[in-house]
């Protein structure tokens, strides 16, 4: 395996190429340490420890301290470490690593998600913002079926109709309000992802 390239990414990284590609980042005292320059071998020893060690605990330790900021979807978890051009086997690996520990729960992170936005956003809007965090439908829908459930239980009303009432009266809607100024009210709450049978119950049921 010879080291083709050895280019600066930044101050303290380099991006390594081995046999004309891609192949990690290490940190320039680790150049040393492996002995990797351009145009020289790596040794088959050094280079197996650098997949099967060192990196693989960079990368959980990458995705822990993620995790520790902030909640990540497992999506949004991987792209994070793949920005950090981390391989894809070893992105798996920490991957795998934080999901055992539960520190990465896609169904969690879906359940706080809707517990913390189902009163103030619609409910396909809620769907549409966890689809694109990379969240499945098949993960969503039955969590937020559940939640819906029970809040409007707890409160004997529906969540959604108490939404679209609000914001009607946000903007001084009226039934005796001219055509033209209705279709505003209603392209406004379509866009905040309401139904139009639900815009239209919600109008008929304004006082």
């Amino acid at each position: 395996m010879i080291v083709t390239d050895v280019a600066e990414l930044d101050k303290k990284r380099c991006k390594i190429f081995i046999d004309g590609e891609f192949a990690f980042v290490l940190y320039k005292g680790e150049l040393r340490e492996y002995g990797i320059k351009a145009d020289t071998e790596v040794s088959l020893h050094n280079y197996e420890e650098i997949m099967g060690v060192l990196l693989p605990k960079r990368a959980k330790l990458r995705a822990m301290n993620l995790l520790q900021k902030k909640d990540y979807t497992e999506k949004q978890l991987r792209d994070k470490l793949h920005e950090g051009l981390y391989p894809s086997d070893i992105v798996d690996d920490a991957i795998t690593y934080v999901k055992s520990y539960r520190y990465l729960d896609d169904e969690r992170f879906a359940r706080d998600y809707i517990t913390y936005h189902m009163e103030m956003r619609s409910r396909s809007r809620i769907i549409q913002d966890l689809t694109g965090k990379g969240i499945s439908k098949d993960v969503i829908l039955p969590i937020i079926e559940e939640l819906y459930e029970q809040a409007n239980e707890a409160s004997d009303t529906d969540i959604e109709q108490e939404q679209i009432a609000k914001l009607l009266e946000k903007k001084h809607y009226s039934d005796d309000m001219e055509y033209k100024e209705k279709q505003k009210i209603m392209g406004f709450l379509l866009r905040r992802g309401y139904s139009m049978d639900s815009i239209r119950k919600a109008m008929n049921q304004y006082d």
